[in-house]
This record gives C-alpha cells, structure tokens and sequence, in this order.
C-alpha cells in the first residue's frame, strides 16, 4: 500500500479515515473536496482541476492517501493507485454521521475548503443540502463500486471493502504509529 485512495458515500468518513491513515504510515494526504472547491462553493472548472490533482500527486511522497469520489479525475487517480478504500457502510451510518457532523460544522462555524461554512440553511433547507446528496446518491455510488470492482478493468489495485466502522478501525488499528 503506496497510494491509497478512499471512497464511499457522502459523510463515510473519507478524510478522516484518510488522515488517521496519514498519521499512522508517515504519507502525505491529498483531500480532493480542498482542490476542487472554491470560496463561496465555487467548483473548479474540471480542465483546473485534472491540473490541480496531477500537480498534487506528482508532488507528493512516492506515498500518499486521497479521499473523495470524483469520477471527472478517476481516469488520472485510479491509473496510479495500488489500494483503493472503499467505505460501504449502511445508509443508517451514513445518516448519523452525515447529520452529527454537519450539525457541529454549523454551530462551530469550522472553515472548508476556499475559506467555505456549512449553514444551518444550505445544510438542512437547500436544493443544495449535502444530506440530500449523500441520500440522492447512496444507491448510486454502491451500483457504481460494485460495477468498477467486477469489472476487472483495474487489475493493478488492491480492492478493500469496509461494511461497518469497527471492521475499519479493527483494520486501522493493526498498523503500529508512525515513529
């Protein structure tokens, strides 16, 4: 495992996972959520962000965990991974802690990616809501690694599938810190 990426539905717990993973083998961590949004939520255009991804792992360690589901660079991140992380937990999960998560991002005010907040409105009372989208794509996203898995068309990667957080942290745990 040199270049690990993480997937799964919306508020799984990718960057966290992602970070942990950071800490305990001593790699460099490349969050795709902080290079594709903008303040003010702003996308980047997918021609800057193939840049930005490229540019991020070329100057990386010749180790390093990413986290986040973006099939417009999948063809550039996928080609280099060895390990691919997939979260699968149960829409239940998901829920929780999409929920707790975005309700303490609220009430803290904690700063995103380009300097972003979550609000109480954009976050419960929007089109935009990101709890809508974890719900809209769910069954989406579980077709999705289904099919990329079965496929056979990514021989060179080393599929790990997680159904519940404790199987994750039982597997996390087996790594000793990083010195």
């Amino acid at each position: 495992m040199q270049k690990i990426i993480i997937v799964g539905t919306t508020g799984a717990g990718k960057s966290t996972l992602a970070r942990q993973l950071t800490q305990k083998l001593n790699i460099t961590q490349i969050e795709l959520d902080a290079l594709f949004w903008n303040e003010n939520w702003q996308p980047t255009p997918d021609y800057e962000f193939r840049a930005r991804v490229t540019r991020a792992m070329a100057n990386a360690s010749a180790e390093w965990v990413m986290d986040g589901n973006y099939s417009r660079v999948r063809d550039i991140t996928w080609q280099q991974a060895d390990t691919i992380i997939w979260l699968n937990y149960s829409l239940y999960i998901i829920y929780w802690r999409i929920i707790t998560r975005t309700l303490k991002r609220v009430v803290t005010r904690k700063k995103l990616w380009g300097k972003n907040r979550e609000t109480f409105r954009n976050a419960f009372l929007s089109k935009d809501s990101i709890i809508w989208w974890a719900h809209s794509t769910y069954h989406q996203r579980k077709e999705l690694y289904n099919r990329l898995i079965a496929s056979g068309d990514y021989p060179h990667i080393n599929f790990m599938v997680f159904k519940h957080p404790r199987e994750t942290e039982s597997w996390l745990n087996s790594f000793p810190n990083a010195q």
